[in-house]
């Protein structure tokens, strides 16, 4: 037995060799992964939105305009996964909203929308420190171009084509010929959708009276729920308003069966049976390119401008409330001459 061993040991040492000696196998090619975290990891990165507001997100006009288009928007990208949203609302307070809007653009955000003008002195000063953050404000058109800045836009509403309709609708559905308008404070989109109002109720019927006050404030409810009061005592059958506080102004016009009139969101909700219609504000367009600018590298410098021609601004009517054919056929011909700029508010 002993003498067989060597050659066999032999023969086990050469094919060994042998073995050793030949070409490697090819490697199989990988599959590709159907799940899993390997999938998570090609996915497109998650886009991040943060909006400081000066209201609630239910507040049936600015604050509500622009969270609802954030909504829309992340729905449309396919969900939180894709599109993730925090806020903070009720910032009515400047130094406490600065120092929201500084935490957002510290904490990974891509784009953070400072939604008032209010914020314009801090967001200018916070942007500076973060310039790969889009920041974004309004209504304004200043992105501080002028001042060394890239990486802020600015976005406005045309309110005043809004308000020129709805004056026109509001004086040819007046049966007393006096209409009231409680506005906030009198500046930005709040003044022009006014001063539209104004001008379209007073063009649309000769004689019309349109009484106009502002409380000072864009929030506090009672004082525009007091300023609506007086209009009806004046003789108002027809009211509008500007801002947040409008809720006030519209429980005074459903107490006394007055009828209202909206603007940057629809308020019919407030008052099903008061209100007659409103001009709202769609800032899907807005949101859309400016989370395609960011993700191009534009970091801002585009001012966006909501108008009845680009359908940023929409006439909504409250099927509840009835208004005269006339009147509303005169509205919609208003709009569409403003659109096609036959007419200028």
């Amino acid at each position: 037995m002993k003498r067989h061993t060597l050659p066999v040991v032999l023969v086990l040492i050469a094919a060994l060799l042998l073995a050793a000696c030949a070409s490697p196998a090819a490697a199989p090619a990988p599959s590709a992964p159907a799940s899993g975290a390997a999938a998570k990891s090609a996915a497109p990165a998650q886009f991040k939105v943060a909006i400081v507001m000066p209201s609630a997100i239910t507040d049936a006009a600015f604050s509500q305009s622009m969270y609802e288009a954030l909504l829309a928007v992340q729905k449309e990208m396919g969900g939180a996964d894709k599109l993730k949203i925090v806020y903070s609302e009720n910032q009515f307070n400047v130094p406490n909203a600065a120092a929201a809007i500084r935490d957002y653009a510290s904490q990974g955000n891509n784009l953070v929308i400072a939604h008032g003008t209010q914020y314009g002195n801090s967001l200018q000063e916070v942007a500076r420190d973060f310039p790969e953050v889009s920041f974004a404000w309004g209504t304004a058109t200043d992105t501080f171009s002028d001042k060394g800045l890239k990486n802020v836009f600015a976005y406005q509403a045309q309110a005043e084509e809004g308000g020129y309709v709805l004056g026109v609708l509001a004086a040819l559905t007046s049966k007393s010929g006096v209409l009231g308008v409680a506005g906030p404070v009198e500046a930005g989109d709040a003044k022009l959708y006014v001063d539209g109002f104004k001008k379209g109720a007073e063009q649309a019927k000769q004689g019309i009276k349109v009484n106009v006050t502002y409380t000072g404030s864009f929030s506090d409810v009672s004082l525009m729920s007091a300023a609506a009061e007086t209009h009806i005592k004046a003789g108002a059958d027809m009211l509008t308003g500007s801002s947040q506080s409008v809720v006030g102004a519209i429980g005074a016009a459903k107490d006394k069966k007055a009828l209202w009139f909206g603007t940057q969101w629809d308020q019919t909700s407030l008052a099903p049976e008061t209100v007659a219609a409103s001009q709202v504000y769609d800032w899907v367009p807005t949101v859309k390119d400016m989370i395609a600018s960011h993700t191009k590298g534009e970091k801002g410098g585009k001012v966006y401008t909501l108008t009845l021609k680009n359908a940023g601004l929409k006439i909504v009517y409250n099927s509840k409330v009835t208004v005269p054919d006339a009147a509303k056929k005169a509205a919609d011909q208003a709009a569409q001459d403003i659109a096609a700029g036959k007419i200028k508010p």
